[in-house]
C-alpha cells in the first residue's frame, strides 16, 4: 500500500511508527507544513526510503492532488484537524484514490436554536457525496481513528454477538492521565478539543432523530476499568452519535467525555473571552485566528509523552437485552502511557487513536475489508478488526456489568 499522510503532528507520528513494521506498507509519505516536524518524525523511524518528507498546505487541494499523483498513493491519510477535511476528502476523490481520516468534516449550530435543534451535522458533506463515491468505486473511510473508529466497531459487535435488542449505546472515555510540569496541558489537539467541546453536544433518540443539547450536559459518574476508576463524564459533540445509527439499531445514542472541572472551566473561560473562535480577526494589521494563538500557546502533544503518566481508557458501553435478560457490557480499550512510549516513543492518547487507522489500512490491504462510497466502521465485519487488536498490541476488553433484578 501507497499513503499519502497528511498532518505528522502526534498521531501521524504514531501512525507511521506503528505502520513501520508491517512489510504491506511500502511507502508512506510524510507530508506536513512543518517540514522540520516531518523530519524529526522520518529521523526516528530510520527509514528515509519508505517515509519521503514533503511540504504540504492542507489549505490548498491542488497541492494535496499533485502529491498524491506524484507518489502514485492508494489512499490518502487525513492526520490533521477536521478544518481541512473537505478538501482532502475532495482531493481524494478527483485524483482516484481512497481515503480515510479520523473525525468528519465539522458541523455548523442551528442558526436560531443551536441547543435543541441540528444544523450541518458532522460528517453532512461527506455523506452528501456518497453516492458520487460509490459510482466511480472509491471507499471515503470516515470516522476511522479511536472515538469515533474503534468505538464503532465495539457497536456493531454488540449487535452483532451480544444483544438481541439495544436500548442505549453510549460511548464513554475517561482517563487517570498527569503530565508533569504544566498547570494545563491536553494530551491531544486543542484544537480539536475546543471543537469537540463547547460546539452543541448532539444525541440520537429512535422517535426524535438526531437532537443537540448544551455543552456538558448530563453528567454522570462512570467507573473506568483497569484502575483507572470513577469518573465524572459528560455530553460532548462526538461522531459515533452521526455514524452509529447508520448501521446499528439502538434506541439511544450518546458521547460522554471525562474532562474534570478544570478543563471545563479553561473552555468555559476560552469561550466567554471569544478565543475559541476559528474565524480570523485583525490583531495590528495580522490576520489571525483566536484558537489558533491558543493552540500555540500550549505544549505540542506530541511533545509531553515523557512527560506523562497513567492510562487513558476509550470504549463503548451498551444497554439491552439478550435472550429475554436484561444485559449491560462495556467493551474498551485501555493504553498505559509508559508501554505507549516503550514500544512507539509516542504519548497514549495519540498512539490509541493511531493504531485503529493502521490496522483498517491493514484490513483493507489485504482485500478482508472492502467497499465503496462513504462508509463509517460499523459498515464492516467487526470481528476481523477486534482479532488483530491483540496482534497490534491493543487488545480489548470487556466488562460484564448486568445490574441483576433485587426481588
Amino acid at each position: 500500500m501507497k499513503v499519502l499522510l497528511v498532518g505528522v503532528g502526534g498521531v501521524g507520528e504514531a501512525i507511521a511508527a506503528i505502520a513501520k513494521p508491517r512489510p504491506w506498507m511500502e511507502l508512506m509519505v510524510l507530508a506536513d507544513y512543518n517540514v522540520k516536524r516531518a523530519e524529526e518524525v522520518q529521523k526516528k523511524l530510520g527509514d528515509t526510503k519508505r517515509f519521503p518528507i514533503e511540504f504540504i498546505d492542507a489549505n490548498r487541494q491542488a497541492d494535496i492532488e499533485a502529491l498524491a499523483r506524484k507518489y502514485n498513493v492508494n489512499l490518502i491519510m487525513n492526520a490533521v484537524d477536521p478544518v481541512f477535511n473537505k478538501q482532502i476528502f475532495d482531493a481524494a476523490y478527483n485524483v482516484g484514490a481512497n481515503y480515510m481520516d479520523m473525525a468528519m468534516t465539522l458541523s455548523e449550530p442551528h442558526p436560531e436554536d443551536p441547543f435543541h435543534k441540528t444544523g450541518v451535522k458532522l460528517g453532512d458533506y461527506q455523506f452528501d457525496k456518497a453516492k458520487d463515491w460509490e459510482k466511480r468505486g472509491l471507499l471515503a473511510l470516515v470516522g476511522m481513528g479511536v472515538e469515533p473508529g474503534m468505538a464503532d466497531v465495539f457497536a456493531r459487535y454488540a449487535q452483532d454477538h451480544l444483544f438481541d435488542e439495544i436500548e442505549e449505546i453510549g460511548i464513554r472515555d475517561g482517563a487517570n492521565l498527569i503530565i508533569d510540569g504544566y498547570e494545563f496541558a491536553p494530551s491531544f489537539s486543542i484544537w480539536t478539543t475546543i471543537e469537540e467541546c463547547l460546539n452543541p453536544p448532539i444525541i440520537y433518540e429512535q422517535d426524535k432523530g438526531w437532537f443537540t443539547t448544551e455543552p456538558f450536559s448530563e453528567p454522570e459518574v462512570f467507573e473506568f476499568p483497569e484502575g483507572i476508576g470513577k469518573i465524572e463524564v459528560v455530553n460532548v459533540e462526538h461522531e459515533e452519535v452521526l455514524l452509529v445509527p447508520r448501521w446499528v439499531k439502538a434506541k439511544r445514542v450518546t458521547f460522554k467525555y471525562g474532562l474534570g472541572d478544570q478543563f471545563i472551566g479553561v473552555l468555559k473561560t476560552l469561550h466567554m473571552l471569544g478565543l475559541d473562535k476559528k474565524e480570523k480577526i485583525d490583531v495590528k494589521g495580522a490576520q489571525v485566528a483566536p484558537r489558533d494563538v491558543v493552540a500555540a500557546c500550549l505544549p505540542d502533544p506530541a511533545h509531553l509523552g515523557d512527560k506523562m503518566h497513567g492510562k487513558t481508557c476509550a470504549g463503548t458501553w451498551v444497554k439491552g437485552i439478550k435472550d429475554g435478560h436484561s444485559r449491560e457490557v462495556y467493551l474498551y480499550q485501555v493504553a498505559d502511557n509508559q508501554d505507549c512510549m516503550t514500544k512507539w516513543d509516542c504519548q497514549a492518547v495519540v498512539a490509541q487513536t493511531a493504531f485503529n487507522p493502521v490496522i483498517a489500512m491493514d484490513l483493507l490491504e489485504h482485500g478482508i475489508w472492502g467497499g465503496a462510497g462513504v462508509l463509517g466502521p460499523e459498515a464492516f465485519d467487526p470481528v476481523l478488526f477486534m482479532d488483530k487488536m491483540a496482534e497490534y498490541d491493543f487488545p480489548y476488553g470487556l466488562t460484564d456489568m448486568t445490574r441483576e433484578a433485587v426481588s
